[in-house]
């Protein structure tokens, strides 16, 4: 771990300025319907809040738009915070300006302040200078402990660290580059990635870059149906991306060359359509015209989770079917008891399948889930984030 951690600077009556992420889904209500986000970011909050700093969080919330939307107010985010520390947290109706300034000048050490929404302001997104000022002129440090945005360069994650000095990373971040930083610099063997999702277009360079570090890769998935299309499977009305078959008849042959295992399904749950309820178990060389595959079969269940059995390293991205559906849930719910059940290292990528590995209930048999859907597939793309890159280096 290069970047400098919280642990590495006094924080005794300092503000510290702390990019969370607490994205986090709120009832028509206005509660918060999902907290995993806000208790992933407690350790850094109750360390800071014990070294006796002034803590300001800063987060997005939804998608409003650069404009102010009530429905997308951090406020309940606030209340709940509040629940989960014990304490008292401040609110501030704005994250720059008078309001968010005179609500940081009245903060006590050890007390907790969450700013209102950062994409409140355009700016944010635009990562705007000005705007990243002033967001730096709230702190007299900064730490980011929001890995679910690390893969942005906007005003809160990368802009505001050319304004404030040191730079940190929180205790959430520094587990995440480790876990995954670890398993793509020095994988423990056999080294078995699995990916799913629709696409193969959101997950080609992951492919690309995976297949150089893995023995094993095992696909299914939507993204699985261009995969066998290039072997020259016949899929009835399946998803197949045709741009992308000529790809993925690269990847297979890349896959062989570099004595890669590539495994694809073997059977499938097909129906007519999404609604239908005349599911069947076909052979993936059996699909009939009128079908598509809407999850791995029985058989590839079996198969995929026989290959895990001997692995030592686990990575998972993306579910194997469509599995918000009962009907066509079971082969990624198979996939999750057959990862907790190993002995691996096992390190789910965020999104979907952190949600079906919670649906499951087998979080606790889980090394490590990713909170950051979109910044774990670009870490495993080999992308360097740019949240983690604008931290201050530490002197070794």
């Amino acid at each position: 771990m290069s970047k400098l951690g919280i642990k590495d600077i006094v924080v005794a009556d300092k503000r510290v300025l702390v990019r969370v992420d607490f994205n986090v889904p709120l009832t028509a209500e206005g509660q918060v319907s999902d907290d995993t986000r806000i208790v992933a970011a407690l350790p850094t909050i109750r360390y800071l809040v014990d070294q006796q700093a002034k803590v300001i969080l800063m987060s997005h919330l939804g998608r409003p738009k650069g404009k102010i939307d009530p429905k997308f107010s951090l406020q309940p985010v606030a209340a709940r915070l509040s629940e989960l520390l014990e304490r008292r947290v401040v609110f501030a109706t704005d994250c720059v300006g008078e309001v968010a300034q005179e609500a940081v000048a009245k903060l006590a050490a050890g007390e907790v302040l969450l700013l209102e929404n950062l994409r409140f302001h355009a700016e944010e997104e635009k990562n705007e200078a000005e705007f990243a000022e002033q967001l730096a002129k709230l702190g007299d440090i900064y730490v980011n402990d929001a890995f679910g945005t690390a893969h942005r360069a906007h005003a809160s994650t990368e802009g505001v660290t050319q304004y404030l000095q040191p730079a940190a990373c929180g205790f959430l971040l520094e587990k995440e580059i480790k876990f995954l930083g670890e398993a793509l610099a020095n994988p423990a063997r056999p080294f078995v990635a699995i990916l799913g999702g629709a696409k193969v277009s959101d997950k080609i360079a992951v492919v690309q870059n995976l297949l150089s570090k893995v023995d094993s890769l095992l696909i299914g998935g939507g993204m699985a149906n261009t995969f066998l299309v290039a072997q020259g499977k016949q899929l009835g009305k399946s998803l197949v991306e045709t741009e992308r078959v000529t790809l993925a008849k690269e990847l297979l042959e890349q896959a062989t060359r570099q004595g890669v295992q590539l495994h694809l399904p073997i059977d499938a749950v097909v129906a007519p359509s999404l609604d239908s309820e005349s599911a069947q178990v076909v052979s993936i060389d059996a699909v009939p015209a009128e079908a598509m595959v809407l999850d791995i079969g029985p058989a590839t269940r079996k198969h995929f989770a026989a290959l895990l059995t001997d692995a030592k390293l686990i990575v998972w991205n993306g579910p194997m079917g469509v599995f918000e559906r009962a009907n066509f849930a079971a082969g990624t719910r198979s996939l999750a008891e057959a990862i907790a059940n190993t002995q691996a290292i096992s390190i789910v990528g965020g999104g979907d399948s952190a949600a079906a590995i919670a649906q499951a209930g087998l979080a606790d048999a889980i090394t490590h889930i990713s909170t950051g859907g979109g910044a774990s597939l670009e870490f495993l793309e080999g992308k360097e984030l740019p949240g983690v890159a604008a931290l201050t280096e530490r002197d070794h």
